[in-house]
């Protein structure tokens, strides 16, 4: 009897020793198609008998979205999508689950690495150290720069209190923080851990720094746009670790150039790697290019959590890590 086909798309940088002993068990093989078009035609060739897939953020490249086009064109053996990430707003988790196949992802793997950018985006946005960098670089040592402000005493809103909200919720205690938060559902009072639960309206008039850590779906596309920056307190603080086009981006430059809104810090943007240049020019604006889970650590971690889940789902037929819209399948 032959061996289940496993397919990565992507690559594996970190945990190839993991990688090449799931050999054991299944037929390993990496894709090598060009674009999306070649890779349709060659699911109906080399890779019609794919019983699962590893794919990595960057392999949309190769495949495009899994969306209901896609997914129509996979082999009939096809059960198992194991993405690399914790977000996974690159798969159309409704035509996939209707055609039966499940979808892991990496939740709490990613959350200490995340939470630590966060943080550094929090502080960073608060002292206002972009600007005071980019006066040192321009030999203006601190002309013009104004006074800036303590993380202590202020009231931090987090807008989805998974994972890396409570490991974020933590880190700002440290610093002196009030952590209050906003979900779809209230969380246990295990979970809270004290941060108290707020409405939405309520998280965007009384928090002095709003950080989002929700996931990217049809829901929480552009949740901050322009109404919702209207009802941030004047001078407030926003901070991005989720996902770029949870902010509408027009929008909130124009809550910056207005004032509305006093600093930024972003790791993600709405169309990367582009960024708004009204982003690039203002230096109340503290940006990094998507690095929140890029350390050594927790991408060997992530990888490592893929390939369980894939063990996992060709010996027992379950994910260990099946994504949320998914529970009750498995």
């Amino acid at each position: 009897m032959s061996k289940p086909h496993v397919l990565l798309l992507g690559s594996i940088d970190h945990a190839k020793k993991e990688w090449e002993a799931l050999s054991e068990i299944a037929t390993l093989s990496v894709a090598d198609s060009a674009n999306r078009e070649a890779f349709i035609k060659d699911l109906k060739g080399k890779y019609s008998d794919v019983v699962a897939v590893y794919r990595t953020f960057s392999s949309v490249s190769i495949t495009g979205r899994f969306d209901e086009e896609l997914i129509k064109e996979f082999p009939s053996t096809f059960k198992y999508i194991c993405h690399n990430g914790a977000g996974y707003d690159q798969i159309d988790i409704a035509p996939v689950t209707a055609a039966g196949v499940h979808v892991s992802n990496c939740p709490g793997t990613v959350d200490d690495a995340t939470a630590d950018v966060n943080l550094f985006l929090i502080l960073g946005a608060l002292r206002n150290f972009n600007k005071a960098l980019n006066l040192l670089r321009r030999g203006e040592w601190t002309k013009g720069l104004a006074l800036s402000h303590d993380p202590e005493g202020k009231v931090l809103g987090i807008l989805g209190m998974g994972g890396i909200g409570r490991a974020l919720k933590k880190r700002a205690e440290a610093f002196g923080m009030t952590v209050q938060y906003h979900n779809r559902k209230q969380l246990s009072e295990e979970l809270a851990a004290g941060a108290k639960y707020v409405s939405f309206d309520e998280l965007l008039a009384t928090s002095d720094v709003l950080s989002l850590n929700l996931p990217l779906n049809p829901h929480t596309r552009h949740i901050i746009n322009k109404e919702a920056l209207a009802k941030l307190k004047d001078g407030a603080v926003i901070v991005n670790t989720a996902r770029g086009a949870v902010i509408d981006e027009a929008a909130l430059v124009e809550a910056l150039e207005s004032g509305k809104i006093a600093s930024v810090g972003l790791d993600v943007f709405e169309k990367e790697p582009k960024v708004h240049p009204g982003l690039i020019a203002n230096e109340n604006v503290i940006l990094l290019p998507h690095v929140g889970t890029r350390t050594f650590e927790t991408q060997k971690k992530m990888e490592i959590q893929v390939i369980d889940n894939i063990r996992a789902a060709l010996t027992t037929g379950k994910l260990e890590n099946i994504v949320p819209e998914q529970v009750n399948l498995q």
